[in-house]
């Protein structure tokens, strides 16, 4: 199985306090939709309020060209699913369920117990609607509230998201927390167990770490990365200061040196690199 890519603008822009005009990011987007990512998390239908930076997602969706890349949404509650589904661009639907109750109450106002009941009304709306739902398990690593984690807890949530027939499991690592051998061992223990989820890696690193992140779920098993350009963005319901996602180039970088196939159109994704710097240094 080769490299599975999924650029995460959206995680780049949602923290920004300046507005990025829709224009704007319909521009990018639609340069991201050319260079060849198996999936572009684009936005989110979530509360205005929550995220103001992602109040357009509706727009910005209309002013897609797509292509073969397929589209991810984010969202938090039943409402926002209840919406995403009706586009018939959309394939995925992502939804943050938190390993940390802090953090599940800091992100989607609820607690574990009723998210995890939304998780199950979100996934017969997504069978319904013939959508794939991606439960990510935020704070997956660690979380920097004191709230419990080991490799157990986040195994036996895994466990429960498969048995509501979850075909995609991404652990998150929102905080930049996780530690290789944890990394090592969730992979390395889950993707043999549950052979129908495909598990995926959404790190939140910093410039120093993100190689022994990556080597660790690739060497696991992991084929499904989460990634954003030039390492922007981070969770803004996490930390007040933001831990940046794995850079896509880092990413293309290590994948390519094990000579694996990416699909990626080195020329196009170069184009979007210098967009990227251009929106990026511009707001922020």
């Amino acid at each position: 199985m080769g490299a599975k890519i999924v650029e995460c603008p959206r995680d780049a822009m949602q923290g920004l306090k300046e507005f990025i005009p829709t224009d704007v990011k319909i521009r990018y987007l639609n340069s991201l939709l050319t260079c060849g990512f198996d999936t572009l998390d684009f936005g989110s239908f979530v509360s205005p309020k929550a995220i103001p930076q992602l109040a357009d997602t509706a727009e910005v969706l209309n002013g897609l060209q797509m292509t073969d890349t397929k589209l991810l949404a984010i969202i938090a509650n039943l409402r926002g699913a209840e919406t995403a589904v009706l586009y018939n661009e959309i394939t995925y639907l992502g939804f943050p369920f938190s390993i940390s109750e802090t953090f599940q109450h800091r992100n989607t106002n609820a607690t574990q117990a009723a998210a995890f009941e939304m998780v199950k009304s979100i996934q017969e709306l997504c069978v319904k609607h013939h959508k794939t739902l991606v439960v990510y398990l935020s704070m997956g690593f660690g979380n920097p509230y004191g709230d419990i984690w080991n490799v157990d807890i986040v195994a036996d949530w895994a466990n429960k998201m498969q048995a509501l027939g979850i075909k995609i499991i991404s652990l998150a690592d929102t905080v930049g927390a996780a530690q290789p051998a944890d990394i090592l061992y969730l992979f390395k223990n889950l993707i043999p167990l549950y052979p129908a989820v495909e598990f995926g890696a959404h790190f939140h690193t910093t410039p120093s770490n993100w190689n022994e992140k990556v080597d660790a779920a690739w060497q696991s098993g992991c084929r499904r990365f989460d990634g954003a350009l030039k390492g922007y963005g981070g969770c803004p319901m996490a930390t007040d200061e933001l831990t940046g996602n794995l850079a896509t180039e880092n990413l293309l970088y290590y994948i390519q040196n094990g000579k694996m196939e990416t699909h990626i159109d080195r020329e196009k994704f170069s184009e979007s690199m210098i967009m990227a710097d251009e929106i990026f240094s511009r707001y922020h």
